[in-house]
């Protein structure tokens, strides 16, 4: 028998850890737009990479169409027919929170909604819901899949 260390026990980098004693309902809407917000870039982004090989300033461009607050605002309002009555109560949760001050360039109404998109995408996150996250993330997608 040799002595090799044994593997940490660590969940991948990517994986949705919340504290054990926290339920994902309970986390606040701030916390899981916050993540949300990291999440929602990351599916663009690897959309973007996936569909074209561009150079990285091109990537950037392109990604700005649906990472700005307009264009969550409108995203949100393509999901809303969609979402089921667990999924709009987060979202009024993330729209109604006091999220800080909205950028110098964003309108304040439309921080609201892309805050809601956020909190949303954080709490389908967290629950490990990503078979329902990709179906929303394909409706960020339909236009531009259409066009080409």
């Amino acid at each position: 028998m040799t002595n090799r260390p044994q593997p940490l026990s660590v969940p991948p980098v990517i994986a949705p850890l919340v504290p054990a004693d926290v339920p994902v309902g309970l986390l606040s809407p701030i916390v899981l737009a916050y993540t949300g917000d990291a999440v929602y870039e990351v599916y663009i982004r690897q959309r973007l990479v996936a569909v074209s090989s561009r150079k990285p300033h091109e990537l950037h461009r392109a990604a700005t169409k649906y990472v700005s607050a307009a264009a969550q605002a409108k995203l949100l309002q393509r999901w809303t027919p969609l979402l089921t009555e667990e999924e709009a109560d987060i979202v009024r949760r993330g729209r109604n929170t006091k999220s800080g001050q909205p950028p110098r360039n964003a309108d304040p109404a439309d921080y609201r909604l892309a805050t809601a998109l956020e909190c949303l995408v954080g709490y389908l996150y967290y629950k490990g819901n990503r078979e329902r996250l990709e179906q929303l993330m394909e409706v960020a997608f339909a236009d531009a899949d259409q066009a080409h």
